[in-house]
């Protein structure tokens, strides 16, 4: 499995996870917002922040069509209060820059896209919608920039034709293992697809999580994912469909910590480190006399047993070596057996 490399991030199961704060359209417009969910997200220690490069009449027609039980405000409408201008988008990106966390933004359109190849984009983030859009897909690897690709609302055969799309133009893919319901319940999530993902297609995988809280996302962590990729908010109590199955800032942060903490414990030899042997010394046994024994006398499990510390000679582990052999000389009650005791 080859790394993919975004603007000085290395994305792969060899590297640390990279940690996506996704804002989305959740800054309702604002350009003001948009700018302190950045300073959240940094905060946080989110390693990027993405939002969606809306242009309403470039990536759909006037429509009542609603967003399932989301919302009650038409699609249209809702895209249409939550644009960025381009001047606002490239005030964020020059934000983010200064921030020192990486902008990105899923663009829904080839006109969005244009946009953003203006503001030097360094990669893109392609939502489960537009996985089928093929010259819109088509448009984006021709611009020659790694990809991240979220997956809901697809068969396999579908993921692995836009897989092969990207792969035949040379550029660097990473999946999301993605399910499309807000909120997603659990037993939705489907955390075993990510091991699935990476045997048949070979790339980094992650996860785009819509479920509430941070448990699948941590449990995603541990199964190997490379990517999470999470919705915040600044109060889940502000407008727009998204605000309710978005973390607050302090659980974004707690999402960072936790997958970096997961993500360290996934060592997988087995071994008595330097750091355990102290407690090894206390915690396990020796074998001790329980009574006093004479010269001759028949080690037996009358006579000796297995007590803390494990400082004697003889290790718990060998007791039964000792069962039926004699003593050498006369034993007290309580003594570490030592190899001398024994005949």
């Amino acid at each position: 499995m080859k790394d993919v490399k975004i603007a000085g991030y290395v994305i792969g199961p060899s590297h640390p996870v990279f940690i996506i704060a996704e804002a989305g359209i959740n800054h309702n417009g604002s350009y003001t917002i948009a700018q302190k969910m950045v300073n959240v997200a940094k905060k946080a220690g989110a390693d990027s922040i993405k939002f969606q490069t809306h242009i309403t009449e470039k990536e759909m027609i006037k429509t009542n069509i609603r967003p399932g039980n989301i919302s009650r405000k038409t699609l249209w409408n809702i895209i249409k209060s939550c644009e960025l201008t381009e001047k606002e988008e490239e005030k964020i990106k020059r934000y983010c820059k200064d921030k020192k966390i990486l902008f990105l933004s899923t663009p829904f359109s080839k006109e969005a896209v244009d946009r953003l190849e203006k503001l030097r984009i360094a990669a893109y983030k392609i939502g489960s919608g537009e996985l089928t859009n093929i010259p819109f897909l088509r448009y984006i690897a021709e611009k020659n920039k790694p990809v991240i690709l979220s997956t809901g609302m697809s068969s396999m055969n579908e993921i692995k034709n836009t897989v092969n799309l990207f792969k035949g133009y040379k550029i660097p893919i990473v999946l999301l293992q993605t399910t499309s319901v807000y909120p997603t319940e659990y037993k939705d999530i489907n955390l075993e697809v990510i091991e699935n993902f990476q045997k048949i297609f070979d790339v980094p995988v992650g996860i785009s999580d819509h479920s509430i809280g941070i448990y699948t996302a941590l449990g995603a962590v541990a199964k190997g994912v490379c990517v999470v990729e999470k919705h915040f908010t600044l109060d889940k109590n502000m407008a727009g469909p998204d605000q309710k199955l978005s973390l607050e800032p302090k659980e974004l942060a707690e999402l960072v910590k936790g997958c970096q903490a997961v993500k360290m414990a996934l060592g997988n030899t087995k071994k008595i480190l330097n750091k355990e042997k102290p407690i090894l010394r206390f915690a396990r046994e020796s074998v001790v006399s329980i009574r006093n024994i004479k010269k001759g006398e028949i080690f037996s499990e009358k006579n000796i047993s297995t007590k803390r510390p494990a400082t004697g000679p003889i290790p718990a582990k060998e007791y039964y070596r000792i069962i039926g052999k004699r003593a050498r000389r006369d034993v007290l009650k309580d003594k570490q057996l030592s190899q001398s005791d024994i005949l």
